[in-house]
């Protein structure tokens, strides 16, 4: 057996799915199918012999090469195209037994980098599909959260510390926010076709058409039509916008699931314990202490979430430095870059979509930890309502309150907040009733509830069919 990377040293991303769309195989699947519809398109437009395409075709299964051996001969000419080249034509040779002169149909005034640089376009294209998949299973259980917990109380914390009332259908629906909106942005995006020629003059591909009813953009066209890339104006071989967008749109993303990660494994804290990861055999063992239950999904999640920002500014730092009309370096190096994303994100978006859909919530652990802070989480709400009643410097009394308060021990705060709040309001100006009202959390969320409804509503196409706020009025 040969050995290869299999992602032992990246199990967020090792996954048989996430290497059959960006492993070495993929790749090579890609370069082949470039080729093959190349074939196709010289022969829609009479430039090659009729019969060519579906030979070129056959001899592009990528069961017939040795990936190995391309990546090992890819060294020769700097890319793994020029070496699959060789091994293409040599295969279509064997099946062209009619002599149909098929050969023609393989790469003519193609360059590798327009092949190299469509397959990467076209990996991206089925990566982003199955990527789309997982987030929208993770959007619709986060809406799904969002609704159910609309009323389910909890503290918004801020700096680390408790600062007000929160709901845990508002956490869900900002989580869903920054997933959709990233998703959105990623699902716009247009992944062009490459096509410029051995310097990106199209020179070999004006000479190709000439006489033929077709032009190098026709062609370009076509191509793109076969591959599902959109079409391009004009060759953008030194102009690495579509990469650098794709990159920074696939950062984004991940930076989105590294949110809900990192609150995750604050609130799954034994000491918290707000939430808790869906529970399987086997998962979040440790080595030595049979007790735990680490959350490893989110670890997982997270551990993309610290790579993908330096591999999107890799990418940036290959296309500010793509020099002449061909990079000494530069080109080469986006391709790990942008494969390690793509991968990174599709292995995150499926630990996420897993742990959303079963996410444990405990409403109760959430209330006991609200109660901590007590009516305190009430004093940006209390000033406003009482400091008009105790006169010019009611909002300093009632900040000498606080501070007083601050003083007593932990556990004592909340009954000697409440004491001192009593003492200094005239009960004339304000019933026992009312103070009581304006120490329940319930009666400081804010619009908390129609932030989310207007967060699902943006986003109608990621809510899914069974969530409700996404359609009301």
């Amino acid at each position: 057996m040969i050995d290869g990377d299999f992602g032992l040293l990246s199990p967020v991303s090792a996954s048989s799915s996430v290497a059959s769309l960006t492993g070495d195989r993929a790749v090579i699947a890609a370069i082949l199918d470039v080729e093959a519809a190349w074939a196709a398109v010289l022969e829609e437009a009479g430039l090659v012999p009729v019969g060519s395409a579906a030979v070129v075709a056959e001899a592009a299964d990528p069961s017939f090469y040795d990936v190995l051996s391309v990546a090992e001969r890819a060294q020769g000419g700097g890319n793994p195209v020029i070496p699959l080249l060789g091994d293409l034509r040599a295969r279509v040779r064997e099946l062209d037994t009619s002599g149909l002169g098929a050969g023609k149909a393989v790469h003519t005034s193609l360059t590798s980098q327009d092949v190299l640089d469509s397959a990467l376009m076209l990996l991206a294209g089925r990566t982003v599909s199955a990527l789309l998949q997982e987030v929208k299973g993770t959007t619709t259980a986060l809406a799904t959260l969002a609704e159910q917990h609309a009323d389910t109380l909890c503290v918004g914390r801020s700096l680390t510390q408790h600062a007000l009332p929160y709901t845990f259908g508002l956490k869900a629906a900002q989580w869903f926010q920054g997933v959709a909106a990233a998703a959105a942005r990623l699902e716009s995006l247009e992944l062009p076709v490459q096509f410029g020629g051995a310097g990106g003059t199209l020179a070999s591909g004006t000479k190709l058409a000439a006489g033929s009813g077709s032009t190098p953009f026709t062609l370009a066209d076509s191509l793109a039509s076969h591959l599902g890339l959109a079409p391009a104006p004009a060759p953008w071989h030194t102009n690495r916008l579509a990469v650098t967008a794709l990159g920074d749109s696939l950062a984004a993303l991940i930076d989105s699931f590294g949110k809900i990660a990192a609150d995750l494994l604050f609130l799954s804290r034994p000491e918290v314990a707000e939430l808790g990861e869906p529970l399987a055999a086997g998962r979040g063992v440790s080595s030595a202490m049979p007790q735990k239950q680490n959350p490893v999904l989110s670890v997982l999640i997270r551990s993309a979430a610290l790579q993908a920002p330096g591999l999107a500014s890799q990418l940036h730092l290959a296309a500010a430095t793509f020099n002449d009309e061909r990079p000494d370096g530069a080109w080469h190096s986006e391709w790990p870059a942008l494969r390690r994303l793509l991968s990174l994100a599709l292995g995150a978006a499926s630990h996420l979509r897993e742990l959303s859909e079963g996410l444990r919530v405990f409403p109760e652990a959430m209330r006991r930890n609200l109660g901590i802070s007590g009516p305190l989480l009430l004093s940006e709400g209390v000033s406003a309502a009482v400091a008009p009643l105790l006169g010019e410097d009611g909002k300093q009394k009632l900040q000498a309150v606080v501070d007083r308060t601050l003083a007593a021990p932990a556990t004592e705060q909340a009954d000697t907040y409440r004491k001192l709040l009593r003492e200094s309001v005239p009960s004339a100006e304000l019933s026992d009733a009312e103070l009581e009202a304006l120490l329940d959390p319930a009666s400081y969320l804010g619009e908390a509830e129609e932030i989310s409804r207007r967060i699902l509503a943006a986003y109608p196409d990621f809510t899914g069919s069974s969530v409700k706020g996404a359609h009301r009025g």
